[in-house]
């Protein structure tokens, strides 16, 4: 009789392939390209903008309320409000309730 001796050939080649498209695929999800971390990115970006708008916000107030005490143009309410806050100045006919 006659014995064949089974082909390993193939066997490798497939066995190759398949770990070299597991290894792909896994890239591609999870890794530093992958879809997980570009959704991790989308998700900061997202964050970003919505804090640097509420930064614009305040930069914005800040500015306005720089422009109304500068020596161009004096806001006298608003630098009565800035010394009672700052400096607890009140006018003699007010009264103070703690």
């Amino acid at each position: 009789m006659h014995r064949t001796r089974p082909s390993f050939g193939p066997l490798i080649f497939f066995s190759l392939a398949f770990c070299l498209s597991l290894y792909f695929t896994f890239a591609a999800v999870q890794g530093d390209f992958g879809l997980f971390k570009r959704a991790e990115i989308d998700s900061e970006t997202r964050a970003l903008k919505t804090e640097l708008a509420l930064l614009q916000t305040e930069v914005a107030e800040l500015e306005n309320l720089t422009r109304r005490l500068s020596d161009t143009w004096l806001d006298l309410d608003l630098l009565d409000q800035q010394a009672r806050d700052v400096l607890g100045f009140v006018r003699p006919d007010e009264i103070v309730i703690d």
